[in-house]
C-alpha cells in the first residue's frame, strides 16, 4: 500500500509541476525576474501550494499516524541559524541561476530537458558534499581560563 501511495503521490505531484509550468525553467526565471519582464503566474501556483500546505499541517499536527498508517514525522526544529540561512541562500541562488529546484528538476529530467541533467548532477554532488561534511567530526575550540 505504501509503494502504491508513494507512486500515486509522485505522479500527481509531477503532473502538477508540469501543468503549472514549474518544470519549465524559462517560466520560473520569468517569475524570478522582478526587474525585467516579470511573469506573475507562478505566484498563484505558490499561493495554492501554501494554502494546501497550511491546512495539511493543521490536520497533521494533531495526528500520530498518516491516513495510510505510516508514522508522522513532522519537523521539530524552529531555530533560524547560520546553517538555515546559508542553505536557503544557496537554494535560492541555484533556483535563480538554473530555474529548477529539486522536484521540478527531476520532472524536467524525466521530460528529457538536457539542462535538467546538469542541474540534477550538480544537486546530487551538492548532497554528497553535505553528507560528507556532516560525517566529519566537528572540532571545538577549547579556551583556557
Amino acid at each position: 500500500m505504501y509503494v502504491f501511495t508513494a507512486l500515486l503521490s509522485g505522479l500527481v505531484f509531477g503532473l502538477g509541476l508540469m501543468v503549472s509550468g514549474m518544470a519549465n525553467p524559462t517560466k520560473v526565471l520569468g517569475f524570478l525576474d522582478l526587474a525585467g519582464a516579470w511573469d506573475p503566474s507562478l505566484a498563484l501556483v505558490m499561493a495554492g501550494a501554501i494554502l494546501v500546505g497550511f491546512f495539511a499541517f493543521l490536520v497533521a499536527k494533531n495526528r500520530t499516524r498518516s491516513f495510510i498508517g505510516a508514522e508522522m514525522k513532522l519537523p521539530t526544529a524552529s531555530a533560524i541559524d547560520r546553517r538555515l540561512l546559508t542553505g536557503s541562500a544557496l537554494f535560492g541562488a541555484g533556483w535563480g541561476v538554473a530555474g529548477f529546484c529539486p522536484g521540478p528538476g527531476l520532472v524536467a529530467l524525466g521530460m528529457g530537458e538536457s539542462k535538467a541533467l546538469v542541474f540534477v548532477v550538480a544537486m546530487l554532488v551538492g548532497m554528497a558534499i553535505f553528507n560528507w561534511r556532516e560525517k566529519k567530526p566537528r572540532t571545538s575550540v577549547v579556551t583556557a581560563s
